[in-house]
């Protein structure tokens, strides 16, 4: 049976054919290390508002075709607001080296992108260099339809709610937020106050922003907030609500940042799995009421002008 085929305008070759019922779509018949035209690059965009995460097979980027295709799209933020020298690949700030060979702590959380700092990424744009020969899948999961698969009353509740994100397994309360020094000290941290809705700046649409950086929310205990967190989350990663992709080595997958979470499966063992990451940079989250996202702590302006020059094609 041949797999549904999402229309594009007439005169593209690109074609768009989705994974699963709700999320993901892979599209095939482009080159992305080739020169895109602007048509191309627009339907790339209006497949991911649509699918929230795109997948393509079989591509030959290079670090530097990578950084090029991710500049289409808007510009980039430094592969990660905490990173080191030595997870830039070759030195290029914006790559973040996934070297998982080498790597002590995997991705095996339900996430969004760096949702600790005021300006959550845009879209992050992952290839594939070293895949095992089992295992090391990755899962994304649609916000949007979580969202809207709320009962009525906890859509209500989480229309007002508000979150304190961070990047380390500690809690905070709201707004008498007491800093640790384990936070104060690690170049790049920040801590910031998000809506747990947050309106889609381009489709308007009502998504869920959660994951694991989320420490509290404003208002509740420690202890109520992790059962409230447990409650949402299980609305984001119902089976239906998510897209499970199989990598092989020359794989680029991308996805919306601001309707997505996802979460690398680490049941590989020991063998290699090398992936290289470019983000693309977002802006700041604004609430059903129209009320924007607050830095408690820190700031991510040295995250944004790391390597933002150029800007989109």
């Amino acid at each position: 049976m041949s797999t549904p085929q999402q229309q594009v305008p007439a005169g593209s070759a690109m074609t768009v054919h989705p994974v699963a019922g709700y999320v993901g779509a892979e599209i095939r018949n482009v080159d992305l290390a080739g020169e895109l035209d602007p048509d191309t690059v627009q339907h790339i965009r209006a497949a991911l508002l649509r699918h929230r995460v795109v997948f393509f097979r079989g591509q030959s980027l290079d670090a530097a075709g990578h950084e090029r295709f991710g500049r289409r799209f808007g510009d980039l933020t430094a592969g990660h607001p905490m990173m080191g020298a030595e997870e830039a690949a070759h030195g290029n700030r914006a790559v973040l080296d996934l070297d998982y060979g080498r790597e002590a702590v995997k991705s095996d959380a339900w996430h969004t992108d760096v949702t600790f700092v005021h300006r959550p990424p845009f879209g992050s744009i992952l290839r594939a260099l070293t895949i095992p020969p089992y295992g090391g899948d990755t899962l994304w999961a649609d916000t949007v339809r979580a969202y809207a698969t709320l009962p009525a009353g906890l859509r209500q509740l989480a229309d007002g709610l508000w979150a304190v994100h961070a990047p380390v397994s500690k809690s905070y309360d709201t707004p008498d937020m007491i800093v640790t020094p384990d936070v104060l000290s690690l170049p790049g941290a920040c801590v910031t106050r998000h809506p747990v809705v947050r309106v889609h700046p381009e489709t308007g649409e009502h998504a869920l922003l959660l994951g694991s950086s989320v420490r509290s929310f404003s208002g509740w205990s420690e202890a109520d907030s992790r059962d409230l967190l447990r409650i949402f989350q299980n609305y984001v990663t119902r089976p239906e609500n998510t897209v499970r992709w199989r990598w092989a080595a020359g794989d680029v997958a991308f996805w919306d940042n601001r309707a997505t979470q996802h979460y690398a499966v680490a049941d590989y063992g020991d063998t290699p799995r090398h992936l290289q990451r470019i983000t693309v940079a977002g802006d700041v989250p604004v609430a059903p009421n129209g009320e924007r996202s607050r830095v408690l702590y820190g700031d991510d302006e040295a995250y944004h002008a790391t390597v933002c020059a150029g800007g989109a094609e």
